[in-house]
């Protein structure tokens, strides 16, 4: 049986790890580097690292920041944020991440996803969506979840993937924060027309809303969440032993 994986977050501002609702009311949690290294020690699967600002400010991500944080880990990490051309990968990669997830670069340049997977190759790319529904339709939003696209996130996560992105990372943006569980409806939406691994985030508030999401649509690979661990109110172990006991197969480190 395939193992689901269990991902933290870090969503980093100006050098600090910060957390919000809805991606607004943003509010300081801790240092990435220190809570890389308590991650790597907890059983982690995964680490996504997304410089928040990065597109919005029009700038490059902070690389100094990353380099530290990469080197306080041995499990698998997940970079994005500014991530707009194949030289972006490059750098990012460099400073010691496995995978390079791209957004808003993939909507202004929808080729950059099929020429950085013809470079590193399609498990490198992971593409990151930020959804919200307008209308009744699933839409997806860039810079942050700042802007409507008006692109159909069914059919972006389609393209996405014939492009050649190896990995989905769906963020809903209705569910972001607020703790009342996954937005199955949208995933499931999704995960009709792709074939590779998806990671759910948003809306994780209890252990329980990951076994709902496990059980509920076996092609979800992974779930992710930031605040409930980064506050205490539930630790990676647990979870795991929890999903274990609901015949969930997880790693164990």
């Amino acid at each position: 049986m395939i193992t689901k994986r269990i991902i933290p977050c870090l969503d980093v501002r100006d050098g600090r790890v910060v957390k919000g609702v809805n991606f607004e009311g943003i509010k300081d949690i801790a240092d990435p580097v220190e809570m890389a290294h308590f991650y790597n020690n907890s059983g982690a699967d995964e680490l996504v690292f997304y410089d928040i600002t990065a597109t919005f400010d029009g700038r490059q991500l902070f690389t100094d920041i990353l380099t530290r944080v990469a080197s306080e880990i041995f499990i698998p990490l997940t970079v994005g944020g500014g991530i707009n051309t194949v030289a972006d990968f490059d750098r990012v990669l460099k400073c010691g991440a496995d995978k390079v997830s791209v957004n808003s670069g993939a909507i202004r340049n929808p080729s950059l996803i099929k020429e950085a997977a013809r470079i590193y190759g399609d498990q490198c790319v992971v593409l990151s969506m930020d959804v919200k529904r307008v209308d009744g339709s699933f839409h997806i939003f860039s810079r942050g979840g700042r802007d409507d696209t008006g692109i159909d996130a069914v059919e972006w996560a389609k393209r996405g993937v014939d492009n050649g992105a190896g990995e989905l990372v769906v963020n809903s943006i209705d569910t972001d924060g607020v703790r009342g569980g996954f937005d199955l409806e949208m995933l499931d939406a999704i995960a009709a027309v792709v074939d590779v691994p998806i990671i759910a985030s948003g809306g994780a508030g209890c252990k329980e809303d990951f076994k709902t999401l496990f059980l509920h649509n076996s092609k979800i690979d992974a779930g992710l969440a930031a605040g409930i661990f980064h506050t205490g109110v539930l630790s990676i172990e647990e979870l795991k032993a929890y999903l274990r006991q609901n015949g969930i197969e997880m790693r164990v480190y």
